[in-house]
């Protein structure tokens, strides 16, 4: 079984260099560009033709800015450009685009505000593509901007009782650890980029969140969803944790702990946390058979998806790939990349990719 995964590795690594850097990054760049508009297309058909959306959301260009010049620093594919452009046009689309402060969600084709509620999360993916953006060509417009969004994203979304509100307005009824786990991927970018402490100083907040709320001392899980107080949603036995951000704030908490330098009683426990999220996620959140990452299980290690989606198995390869290289894992890495290639990006695609797979493999709308 080892010589076989053995044998394979280079064939893998060849499939996935030319999905990513020969097929899927080109598409994107390329069809998935609007010229006219300067903005990226939400979708695309199967035969690489753009869908029409009655509105684009910020996280989308955000992510797609970040992706390309994140490409363009690694040198495997140039459209940095491109995306410092884009980057410009949504600035000058989005930020204050109603006379507020912050970022509105979405433009319609008019290019005018479509949602004008200020989201978290998008806010969270905006300063990440900012971060990758100084990185790539540091201009000190962008340095100047990204101060402006932190201090943005406290004005409007930071809640009384730690952390921040998902959304405003707030219904006052969920908070929600996601927008959390990009908002401190952002902080640690932006000050990789930057070196300022001024976003250190952010990121450690929410370590300390993720430690003392959105991690429970019962289960060692990493929770979804929380009430106004950061109480679990629901009661024990009944919250959904999803392995993929297990998985992503394992990653998290290494990361911080190399950004901030941190050494003895505070690296170990740092070490700790991300080992046991690992461990829980592959032990509980992953179906070895198909090598998959499941959509869901409860906070009792029960699965209540055994559906999948692309994003999660991404995060697992980062880890196995980049973690502790024991034989075991280097085989998972193997074994689990191969799929992915098979169920969620086949040759067929030509850089296209299928977001959800359902239990049996088929593909989700």
């Amino acid at each position: 079984m080892t010589r076989e995964i053995e044998d394979k590795t280079p064939e893998t690594k060849a499939r996935w260099r030319s999905w990513l850097f020969g097929q899927a990054l080109p598409l994107w760049s390329q069809a998935g560009f609007d010229d006219e508009r300067g903005l990226y297309h939400e979708r695309l058909d199967w035969a690489s033709r753009p869908v029409s959306m009655p509105a684009l959301r910020l996280m989308v260009q955000a992510r797609q800015i970040s992706t390309f010049c994140r490409a363009a620093l690694d040198g495997v594919h140039e459209a940095g450009a491109q995306a410092l452009n884009c980057l410009d046009t949504v600035q000058r689309l989005y930020h204050r685009a109603d006379g507020q402060p912050g970022w509105v969600f979405s433009i319609a084709s008019t290019d005018r505000p479509a949602q004008t509620k200020r989201d978290l999360y998008a806010h969270a993916f905006i300063l990440f593509a900012y971060g990758w953006a100084i990185r790539y060509a540091n201009r000190p417009e962008d340095r100047v901007m990204a101060r402006i969004i932190a201090e943005e994203i406290d004005l409007i979304f930071a809640a009384s009782n730690g952390g921040y509100v998902d959304a405003v307005p707030d219904e006052g009824v969920l908070r929600s650890q996601n927008p959390h786990m990009h908002l401190l991927e952002a902080y640690l970018v932006v000050f990789e980029a930057t070196g300022d402490s001024f976003y250190l100083e952010r990121a450690k907040a929410l370590v300390e969140l993720a430690r003392t709320r959105l991690i429970d001392p019962r289960s060692g899980l990493l929770l979804e969803f929380f009430g106004p107080d950061w109480h679990p949603l629901k009661s024990f036995g009944e919250n959904q944790v999803q392995p993929g951000h297990l998985f992503e704030w394992s990653w998290l908490l290494r990361d911080y702990s190399r950004l901030a330098e941190c050494t003895g009683d505070e690296a170990e426990s740092l070490a700790r946390s991300s080992g046991k999220l690992f461990d829980a996620g592959f032990a509980s959140g992953c179906d070895h058979a198909r090598c998959v990452v499941l959509d869901s299980i409860t906070d009792t290690h029960v699965i209540l998806e055994r559906s999948a989606r692309i994003w999660a198995q991404t995060e697992l390869l980062r880890l196995l790939h980049t973690g502790k290289q024991t034989p075991e894992n280097a085989a998972k890495a193997v074994l689990f990349a191969a799929s992915f290639l098979e169920q969620f990006a086949p040759l067929s695609l030509s850089g296209g990719w299928i977001d959800h797979i359902d239990g049996a493999g088929d593909r989700l709308v």
